[in-house]
C-alpha cells in the first residue's frame, strides 16, 4: 500500500467540493469500505435490518469514520438526484402495470400459461426462467421483472410457491442474459476500451449457452424442490369455491397423494384476498416458509371489482404502444410510464374517487421500492463522495503479483464477480477496466479478451443492492434482499465462474497470455 496519505479522499473531495472533516489514508479507506459493505451484507442478511434502513445508517456511520463531516449530506444529496430519474420510472412503472393487473390485463396470459404448465411447480419454475429469458433479450431488468412477476406471481401463490423462488430464478436469468451486444455492461466494455459490442459478444455466445444451462438446470431443481415441500399437503382447487378448474380458468392444482382437503378465500381488501385455512384443511400461509415472504397468505383476487374485460383491447394496445416507445427511447422512459399510467386511470376510472383508490392500492409496492433506490443514494454518495471506490480499485490492482500478469484476463473475469456486486458498472467498466486492460497489454493480452472477461460477472452483478432493477424485482413479489441474496448469490456465481470457464475453453479469453 502507498504511503501517501489523503490522495483519493482529497481528490474526490476537491472535485465535487465536499468539506470533509479530515482526510484519512487510503488504507484506511479501503478498510472502510469493504468492512462497510460487508457490514451491510450481514445486516440484511441476518434479517437485522431492513435493506432501506440498512442502506442508510451503515453508509452514514462509515461515512463519518471516513472523514466525510458535514460533506456527507452533500454527497447523499448528489447521489440521489442522480437516482431521482430511476426512482420515478420505478415508481410509474409499478402504478401502471399494477393498473393493467388490476383491470384484468394478464389474465389471459396467466391461464395459457397455466394450462400449458400444468399444476406442477417443478414446470412452474422452468417456465419462470423460460419466460425471464425470453423478456431479457431486450436488454431491460426492469421490463424483464415487471412482466415476469405480473404473469407468475399470482401461479406461485395459488399453488402456495416460494415468491423467492421465482425472485431468484428471474433474477438468475436477467443476469446471464445482460452481457448482450445491446445491453449496458457490453456496451460500456466497449466504448471504455475503443471496441466494437459485436466483437466482444459473439465469441462469448458458448459462454452464454453454458450460463443459460446451468441457469435452467438451477431451475428444474429450485421446482423439484418445491415439488417435494408441496407434496402431499394442499389441495387449493376449493380456493374460488370450485372443484375442477382453478381460480385462473386453468387446470386443477397440484396434489400429491393423501392431500388434505384446501384453503378457503375470503376478500380481505382491493384486488388482494386473504386465505384462510378451511375446516380439515391448512392455511395457505403455513405452506410457505415465514422467512421467504411476507406475501405468503395473499392472492389475486379472480372477482376483483376493477376489471375491465370489456377495455382489454384498449389496454392491450396502450401497453404495446408503453413498450415501442421504451425500444425506441424517443421520450425519457420515466415520462412514457407517467404519461401511460395517467391514460390508464382516466379511461379505466373515470371517476375521482376510482382514480385514488387505484392510486392508494398500489402505494405500499411503490413505497418500498423507491425507498429502498433512494437509501441506495446513501451508499453510493459515500463509496464515490469519500474516494472508496476508487481507493478499493487502486488497492486491488496494485495488490496483484507482477509474476500474475500473464493471467490478467482470467484474474479480471473473477474480479468482475464481487466489483460489479459492490459498485456499478460505469465505476467498474470506465474506472477499473481500462486500468487492467492498459496493465494486460504488456502481457499480449488484447483488449477485447479482457473485455470479454470483463462481463462475465453479470449474474452475480444483476442481484446487487445497487442496482434499480432488482430492488423493483424483490418489491414487486414483496420479497427481502436478504433472502433473496441467500438463494441467488452463490448460485449466480456459479454461473459466472462457469461462464469465465467457457470463455477460456473455447479460447475466447486467454488462460495464459
Amino acid at each position: 500500500m502507498p504511503p501517501v496519505l489523503t490522495a483519493f479522499a482529497a481528490a474526490a473531495a476537491e472535485e465535487e467540493g465536499y468539506d470533509l472533516a479530515f482526510t484519512p489514508s487510503d488504507g484506511t479507506l479501503v478498510v472502510l469500505g469493504f468492512v462497510m459493505v460487508l457490514a451491510f451484507m450481514a445486516l440484511i442478511m441476518t434479517r437485522r435490518l431492513t435493506p432501506m434502513v440498512a442502506l442508510i445508517v451503515v453508509p452514514t456511520i462509515f461515512g463519518l469514520f471516513a472523514g466525510a463531516g458535514f460533506g456527507l449530506g452533500d454527497m447523499v444529496i448528489d447521489a440521489i438526484k442522480d437516482m431521482a430519474p430511476t426512482a420515478a420510472l420505478l415508481m410509474f412503472a409499478i402504478m401502471y402495470f399494477g393498473i393493467m393487473i388490476d383491470v384484468g390485463l394478464f389474465d389471459p396470459l396467466i391461464r395459457l400459461i397455466t394450462r400449458l404448465l400444468g399444476d406442477d411447480p417443478a414446470k412452474v419454475v422452468l417456465g419462470t426462467a423460460l419466460l425471464a429469458g425470453a423478456v431479457s433479450l431486450d436488454g431491460d431488468g426492469s421490463t424483464t421483472f415487471i412482466i415476469t412477476t405480473s404473469a407468475m406471481l399470482p401461479i406461485y401463490l395459488r399453488l402456495g410457491m416460494s415468491p423467492v423462488v421465482l425472485t431468484c430464478v428471474a433474477g438468475l436469468m436477467n443476469g446471464t442474459l445482460n452481457i448482450v451486444p445491446w445491453g449496458g455492461p457490453t456496451v460500456r466494455a466497449a466504448s471504455a476500451l475503443s471496441l466494437e459490442p459485436t466483437d466482444i459478444f459473439v465469441p462469448m455466445l458458448p459462454s452464454l449457452g453454458a450460463g443459460i444451462i446451468i441457469t435452467l438446470t438451477f431451475a428444474w431443481f429450485l421446482g423439484l424442490g418445491e415439488r417435494r415441500r408441496l407434496a402431499g399437503s394442499i389441495d387449493t382447487s376449493r380456493l374460488d369455491g370450485t372443484r375442477g378448474d382453478g381460480i385462473f380458468g386453468g387446470p386443477r392444482l397440484f396434489r400429491g397423494a393423501g392431500s388434505k382437503p384446501g384453503a378457503a378465500a375470503t376478500l380481505h381488501t382491493g384486488n388482494i384476498v386473504a386465505v384462510r385455512g378451511a375446516r380439515g384443511g391448512v392455511s395457505a400461509a403455513s405452506l410457505v416458509e415465514a422467512a421467504d415472504t411476507a406475501m405468503a397468505d395473499t392472492m389475486l383476487d379472480p372477482n376483483r371489482s376493477t376489471l375491465r374485460p370489456k377495455l382489454i383491447w384498449f389496454n392491450l394496445i396502450l401497453t404495446v404502444a408503453v413498450m415501442v416507445l421504451l425500444v425506441l427511447d424517443l421520450f425519457p422512459l420515466a415520462f412514457v410510464f407517467m404519461v401511460g399510467a395517467s391514460i390508464a386511470l382516466i379511461v379505466n376510472f373515470p371517476k375521482l374517487k376510482s382514480q385514488a383508490d387505484e392510486i392508494v392500492a398500489h402505494a405500499p409496492s411503490i413505497v418500498g421500492v423507491v425507498s429502498m433506490v433512494l437509501a441506495a443514494g446513501v451508499l453510493v454518495g459515500v463509496l464515490n463522495g469519500t474516494g472508496m471506490v476508487t481507493a478499493m480499485a487502486s488497492w486491488i490492482t496494485e495488490v496483484i503479483p507482477a509474476d500474475m500478469g500473464p493471467f490478467l484476463a482470467v484474474i479480471t473475469g473473477v474480479l468482475s464477480i464481487p466489483f460489479t456486486f459492490f459498485m456499478s458498472n460505469d465505476a467498474f467498466y470506465y474506472g477499473i477496466l481500462p486500468v487492467l486492460a492498459e496493465s494486460a497489454s504488456h502481457f499480449g493480452i488484447s483488449p477485447v479478451e479482457m473485455a470479454r472477461a470483463s462481463i462475465t460477472g453479470q449474474p452475480v452483478h444483476l442481484q446487487s443492492p445497487l442496482v434499480p432493477a432488482i430492488l423493483l424485482l424483490v418489491s414487486l413479489a414483496n420479497v427481502n434482499l436478504g433472502d433473496h441474496h441467500k438463494k441467488v448469490l452463490w448460485r449466480a456465481v456459479i454461473v459466472s465462474l462457469a461462464m469465465l470457464a467457457v470463455g477460456v475453453l473455447v479460447g475466447s479469453i486467454p488462460l495464459r497470455a
